[in-house]
């Protein structure tokens, strides 16, 4: 058995340590709320009415317009973990799906030659370089799916064919969570032209799975909403996960520095590349230059090829040790991984109360008293981000916009921007809202509360360090 070997040999142990920093990432990311609460309630409205929504029903804006949501499993999902456990709940399934994603990536680089120290190493990099990519959406859900595949296409490359039938399951759970599934095409196409496997039987796979995933709501038009999605001039133009990576933050530092050495370790490595692995390589490399939201599957990748390569030089400077302990090899990282949920929200303010479970874009206070004031007429603008939130904390306040991007046209996008950054013309852009209530983020739109505590059209009457509330012409009330 490979898992005892691996115990026996230290390289769980390793990769406790790894574990262990990545559970704490994950469960001490606060939650965003530009895509998970307006999803939160598309699934209990799915669930609540018995079908998913097909109209919108969120905003003022655009209401009644025929509208899809191909993440509905997601959904529900998110629903059915926030209504049982909260965000407890919420985070802990972050923490699995972490857990889950990153042992199936370190337990590949194992199975294909990397070293105990390497595999594990270069695995906490990708954890590091990629954790920005953990927000709770549904796009969270697909990640296992994705390594996965990726470690069933390895062994179907070294004739190890059983295995091969689950792509149509994790096609089939794909297609129902989020429209990223081509990946898992793109992943399979390679394979059937630069595979060393059995192509015959991937070819049959590859039917199957075009089968599976055909079991959703919209069968085959399903692809008509993927090439909507590319072709968008809401999302190409205002959506930050569809412009090309920039080099900001240190995450990104660390991806583009592994990425600019990466081609010397291709060089001066022992262990070369097979013909696949450089298609997955560049194919997803190319992906990952074009869009930030591409990044994340080319660094699971990465990391399996890179471990590969430095598995050479750990075999011969470092060898693995023989006489280790198999019950503490075991033991101290489990009790790595136990020792993690102490960092749940829900648990850790218990301990560390200082520790926020949410972003400061999520105006819990803001709209708990909007709803006691529901008087105040609208019709209300709201940062992007805070709109989510109303939209399922406080669906009787219909928004204008909110982070969907996809739904609303350019031009409402372009008074959004303006809006936001106060520019020249702002009020005018404000007008064209219809808005006569606004909830503006202080941390978001810093500029536009200046402008709004300079102007006579408009009264504060709420403030907090998250959110401002302001109302036109209301300063008598």
């Amino acid at each position: 058995m490979l898992w005892k070997k691996y115990i026996q040999d230290g390289s769980f142990l390793w990769f406790g340590l790894v574990l262990l920093i990545a559970l704490c990432i994950a469960f001490l990311l606060p939650v965003v709320p530009e895509d998970y609460w307006w999803y939160v309630r598309v699934g209990q409205q799915t669930l609540t009415t018995g079908a998913i929504p097909a109209t919108d029903s969120f905003t003022y804006s655009i209401f009644g317009q025929a509208i899809y949501y191909h993440s509905w499993g997601a959904s529900v999902l998110f629903w059915l973990l926030y209504h049982w456990g909260g965000l407890t709940l919420t985070v802990l399934l972050r923490g699995l799906i972490v857990a889950v994603t990153y042992t199936f990536v370190w337990f590949t680089a194992r199975q294909t030659g990397a070293g105990r120290v390497g595999a594990a190493l270069v695995t906490l990099l990708a954890v590091l370089a990629s954790c920005n990519n953990w927000s709770i959406r549904p796009q969270l859900l697909t990640y296992p799916l994705f390594a996965a595949a990726i470690w069933i296409l390895y062994r179907w490359q070294t004739g190890r064919t059983k295995t091969v039938w689950a792509l149509p399951v994790l096609a089939l759970l794909w297609g129902n969570l989020h429209a990223s599934f081509v990946i898992l095409l793109a992943l399979i196409a390679a394979a059937l032209v630069f595979g060393s496997g059995d192509r015959k039987q991937l070819l049959w796979v590859t039917l199957a799975v075009l089968l599976a995933l055909l079991v959703n709501p919209r069968g085959g038009h399903t692809y008509e909403y993927i090439v909507q999605l590319l072709v968008s001039p809401s999302n190409q133009q205002f959506s930050q996960e569809w412009s090309p990576p920039v080099n900001q933050g240190w995450q990104m530092n660390l991806f583009f520095l592994w990425l600019l050495l990466y081609p010397l370790l291709a060089v001066f490595s022992p262990k070369k590349l097979s013909a696949l692995e450089w298609c997955w390589f560049t194919g997803f490399g190319f992906l990952a230059l074009w869009g930030l939201r591409y990044g994340i599957w080319f660094i699971l990748i990465l990391t399996v090829l890179t471990a590969q390569m430095l598995a050479p030089w750990e075999e011969k400077y470092w060898p693995s040790s023989r006489a280790e302990n198999f019950t503490l090899n075991l033991a101290l990282p489990l009790l790595f991984i136990a020792s993690t949920l102490a960092f749940l929200p829900g648990l850790r303010e218990k301990w560390w109360p200082q520790a926020p479970a949410v972003t400061a874009n999520t105006p819990e206070a803001a709209v708990t008293w909007l709803e006691q004031h529901p008087d105040l007429p609208g019709p209300l603008f709201a940062e992007m981000g805070m709109a989510s939130y109303l939209e399922f904390a406080l669906p009787e306040r219909p928004v204008w916009i909110d982070s969907r991007v996809f739904p609303f046209p350019t031009a409402m996008w372009q008074d959004y921007r303006e809006i936001t950054t106060a520019a020249w013309d702002w009020q005018t852009a404000l007008d064209r809202t219809g808005a006569n209530l606004l909830l503006v983020s202080t941390a978001e739109q810093p500029k536009l509360v200046t402008v709004l505590d300079q102007s006579t059209q408009w009264c504060r009457l709420y403030a907090d360090e998250v959110a401002e509330v302001y109302s036109r012409g209301a300063c008598s009330r």
